[in-house]
């Protein structure tokens, strides 16, 4: 999952949270005093703040020019999530862009699958870093290419295939952009959340590593079929 926008999705602030209290435990459980020692207090602020300043080079670059609604911090795709993603890619062909392309490790199994892949990612850092390791595996730019670049504001009718792990509070809004916009023979695999009013062609895994496939002319069928309910 990206930096791409709420996007990857309030984990990674909690799970940076989690990280601080387990080292503030530890430091209780070492030094139980009330009055800890003053160069012990400044390793651990100066480890803390290292942590974060680390966390923020990778989560952060570019969240400024994003909707805070549609922001999503970095978060990595498992080596089981990009299995079941390649599991529901099989049988395809053709262009795939993955939104919120982070490090690049789906477009790269996408890429050797024969697939014509386009990452798009906000993040600086990790699309010198995924343009790079192209460079370095031999990769063509003609199978693989990382553009720093906001999807949101891309149009991806070009696309026949689509793969996003992003975030739930953007999935909805995510469903009426791909339906405006790619062509009834495109196929769109989300990672880990599912798109809300969309009936799904498969899903492969479970739990956190859970992907799900769907068709677009199959899910345009569904929702003219279907009587639209008023939001609240």
């Amino acid at each position: 999952m990206s930096a791409q926008q709420q996007t990857g999705a309030g984990q990674s602030v909690p799970a940076m949270e989690d990280s601080i209290e387990m080292i503030l435990e530890d430091h209780g459980r070492i030094l139980p005093t009330n009055k800890p020692h003053p160069i012990v207090s400044a390793c651990t602020g100066a480890l803390l703040t290292g942590i974060y300043g680390l966390w923020s080079l990778f989560a952060l670059p570019g969240f400024r020019k994003i909707p805070f609604r549609l922001k999503v911090p970095y978060l990595p795709s498992s080596k089981d999530q990009m299995q079941n993603v390649m599991k529901l890619l099989e049988g395809r062909k053709g262009r795939l862009a993955d939104l919120g392309s982070g490090d690049g490790r789906l477009v790269f199994a996408a890429s050797s699958a024969g697939f014509q892949c386009t990452g798009f990612e906000i993040n600086s850092i990790l699309v010198a870093y995924a343009r790079s390791k192209a460079c370095w595996s031999g990769v063509p730019s003609s199978q693989a290419t990382f553009v720093k670049k906001d999807f949101w504001k891309t149009d991806l009718s070009s696309f026949n295939n689509v793969t996003a792990f992003l975030a739930p509070g953007v999935m909805e809004v995510l469903e009426e952009k791909l339906l405006k916009e790619l062509p009834d023979d495109a196929h769109v695999i989300a990672c880990r959340f599912p798109f809300p009013n969309w009936p799904k062609k498969s899903s492969v895994g479970s739990g956190l590593d859970q992907t799900f496939a769907y068709d677009i002319n199959t899910v345009r069928t569904h929702l003219r079929n279907t009587p639209s309910t008023p939001k609240k």
